[in-house]
């Protein structure tokens, strides 16, 4: 591996046995629909059955876990519009760390109540107005607290990539692997666990059409940034790939695609009609690329990522408009 990559298999593999019996080895399912559908063989790793609802729990335990005494005992500060955000109060309430999170006023309010009930102090900004990065760094001069980030850390991406190694165990060879992306930690994670497991499998980063910055930086090979986008898809609203996943991204993935709102909505019906699970608007994104013909790999055996299933139920009506 290139001596400036943050992240090695041998970190997953670590994080691995850290979050053993204590994160859900999560289910792995099959749709006889699905494979008709797209004539191969899919096998759906979910995420959305894992603590806290989504795979951002692996990656919170194991940064939290690793912390000296002295920083558990003064807590942890994090940013997150609500996935992550939960995966650290969790983790921090398992720890008996005290945790702090700055969350978006327009998080679904599903995130906000279920972060709030792990324990964690909830600080609310207003996104059009404020940068979560430098509030964050505001709050950290005002309390002697430890930042861990949503995605652009060692550990945090280590965790993630746990979701993938558990998926080839379970399931063996792969010629292809579907990943959402956000700030690139799920996606650079498991990038690294396939590509350690089986050389030749295919990895694919999915992003919104309207929040397509980590595609075209893939694609330009410069890092670019995209302002508040106005995706249904809240996880994917990162505003850039980190100084960490940026590179991982470059070296371990090997293409990356975007998928329009109403795909990501229409994924998401059938994924619940379907397979009878519920997946969020986020979740949706690596299988939106498979079921709406984005990406076609007849004959192939396809593992898709759903990433969660944090549901803000209240905007089902605005859903089903839109699809």
């Amino acid at each position: 591996m290139s001596e400036h990559l943050a992240v090695s298999i041998t970190d997953v593999e670590t994080a691995a046995k850290r979050l053993a019996g204590v994160a859900h080895r999560t289910p792995v399912l099959t749709s006889r629909t699905v494979s008709d559908r797209t004539h191969s063989q899919v096998f759906f790793k979910c995420e959305n059955f894992q603590r806290t609802g989504s795979f951002k729990f692996r990656g919170a335990y194991n940064a939290l876990s690793q912390l000296s005494e002295e920083q558990k005992q003064k807590g942890v500060l994090t940013f997150s519009s609500g996935n992550h955000a939960q995966g650290i109060a969790l983790a921090g309430q398992l720890l008996k760390i005290p945790t702090t999170v700055a969350m978006p006023d327009d998080a679904p309010s599903v995130k906000l109540a279920a972060t709030r009930d792990y324990g964690a102090e909830v600080i609310l900004y207003d996104r059009k107005q404020t940068n979560r990065e430098e509030l964050a760094h505001n709050l950290l001069k005002e309390k002697a607290l430890t930042l861990i980030p949503p995605y652009d850390h060692p550990h945090i991406v280590a965790g993630q990539g746990t979701a993938a190694k558990e998926l080839i165990e379970e399931v063996g060879e792969l010629d292809l692997l579907l990943v959402g992306c956000g700030g690139g930690g799920i996606l650079s994670g498991s990038a690294i666990a396939t590509k350690a497991a089986l050389p030749n499998c295919r990895v694919i980063g999915v992003e919104p059409a309207l929040a397509d910055d980590a595609t075209r930086s893939f694609h330009t090979k410069t890092l670019q940034t995209a302002d508040n986008p106005d995706t249904i898809a809240d996880g994917a609203r990162t505003p850039y790939l980190g100084q960490l996943t940026f590179p991982l991204v470059l070296h371990y993935v090997d293409d990356m695609v975007t998928v329009s709102e109403e795909a990501i909505i229409r994924t998401m019906f059938f994924l619940w009609e379907r397979l009878k699970i519920v997946v969020e608007p986020t979740g949706a994104l690596a299988a939106a690329a498979l079921l709406e013909g984005v990406v076609k790999a007849p004959g192939a055996r396809v593992g898709v990522i759903i990433t969660g299933g944090n549901v803000d139920l209240a905007k089902l009506p605005v859903l089903t408009t839109r699809s």
